[in-house]
């Protein structure tokens, strides 16, 4: 081996770090937001946990929201025990 191949070996290298280091720095100071600017325009969410309550190791309310309207879910045991409506003006 040659000093001449080892000197472009090491350029090499040096090169392919400087540019991941610098694809971190860019990723850093833009942040991933920038990445989700190119994907798909986002579009409105229609589904929503307004709130979460657990009662105990087993079973949990949960206030959800979807397309204006609220419910008021009891789970438990994984599975949905009852679904109620909510009146949007709660307090």
């Amino acid at each position: 081996m040659q000093p001449s191949d080892f000197l472009r070996a090491l350029f090499a290298l040096v090169l392919t770090l400087g540019l991941i280091g610098l694809g971190a720095v860019a990723l850093r100071r833009f942040g991933p937001e920038a990445l989700a600017r190119f994907a798909a325009p986002k579009r409105a969410r229609r589904l929503a946990v307004v709130e979460s309550l657990v009662l105990d190791p087993a079973r949990r309310l949960v206030i959800v929201a979807c397309d204006g309207k609220e419910r008021l879910l009891l789970l438990g045991e994984g599975q949905l025990v009852s679904p109620l409506d909510l009146p949007k003006g709660r307090s």
